[in-house]
């Protein structure tokens, strides 16, 4: 699945953009970096292309914020001082473009031929007509209302194999799934009552990550789509249990961390493609009918 790749990219350029706020000396490389792994995480799937754009108009809205006379080009102000909006464009615009662009090369290495500017507008033509293609229906596809419920999950696999009954079933932990809602909640209320930038940042990734498939031309949606807003649902959980710790209930945290351990040994077996000790031993992780 590429669903990891881009999150992989996606957290790298995330990284780099929170080292370039917190330290503006490295400010410049950061964003540099960032840009790469925005233009990569495109490159692996499309699903992130509004993620991709946040960086960018982020900075200009906060640098807007600043009130800088010369707004293009002054280079004091947040997000990073030393970097004016004019660089930014740069490295979080110019660069995810180009890295994107780039990773076409192969492609046209393949092909025997060069791939110019129509050539890439004919190719991403002919990729989205292929998407929206797909309109008829499968046994296991669902909506983004049961991927946030965790109601609809994908049985990958589920027969003998190496002498062993075994499964492969996509199922969001059925704990911090759902935990993760008011943890969200809680986020937004922090964000706007206490001005916490992290929480407000990642209720902004959830809500672009999720919103693509509310307009995505995509008939057939499935569960591992909810892949990407699930990351930063366990952020919006994360931030929640550390707010927990500092308010010295370290008990409440570290319970949530062990139940959230215990859920996820609990249904390994049937993550993993472990041995099972029948046909029918699937039935005790099967807690809703939507999850057969």
């Amino acid at each position: 699945m590429l669903d990891g790749f881009v999150a992989m990219f996606l957290c790298v350029a995330l990284w780099q953009l929170a080292g370039a706020v917190r330290a503006p000396e490295s400010g410049r490389w950061r964003l540099a970096l960032a840009g790469v792994a925005l233009g990569l995480a495109l490159a692996s799937k499309w699903n992130v292309a509004l993620l991709v754009a946040l960086p960018g108009l982020a900075f200009f809205a906060a640098r807007l914020s600043a009130g800088r006379r010369r707004l293009l080009l002054s280079r004091r102000g947040i997000p990073v001082p030393g970097v004016s909006l004019v660089e930014a464009f740069v490295w979080l615009g110019a660069v995810p473009l180009l890295v994107y662009w780039a990773c076409f090369v192969p492609f046209a290495l393949v092909a025997g031929e060069p791939i110019g500017p129509l050539a890439l507008i004919a190719l991403h033509r002919e990729i989205t007509a292929l998407q929206q293609s797909v309109t008829s229906p499968h046994p296991y596809q669902s909506t983004w209302l049961q991927w946030v419920l965790n109601t609809r999950p994908i049985w990958y696999f589920y027969d003998v194999s190496d002498g062993a009954r075994r499964g492969v079933l996509m199922l969001g932990n059925p704990l911090t799934t759902l935990a993760g809602l008011p943890a969200l909640a809680w986020c937004v209320w922090a964000g706007l009552r206490q001005r916490r930038w992290d929480c407000l940042a990642v209720c902004a990734l959830y809500v672009a990550a999720l919103g693509l498939w509310w307009i995505a031309p995509k008939p057939v949606q499935f569960y591992y789509h909810y892949f990407l807003p699930h990351v930063f649902l366990l952020a919006a959980l994360a931030l929640t249990l550390d707010r927990l710790v500092e308010r010295g209930e370290v008990k409440w945290a570290l319970a949530g961390v062990a139940a959230s351990a215990a859920m996820f040994t609990w249904f390994f077996p049937i993550y993993s493609a472990a041995p099972l000790a029948g046909e029918f031993t699937f039935e005790q992780w099967m807690w809703l009918p939507g999850w057969r």
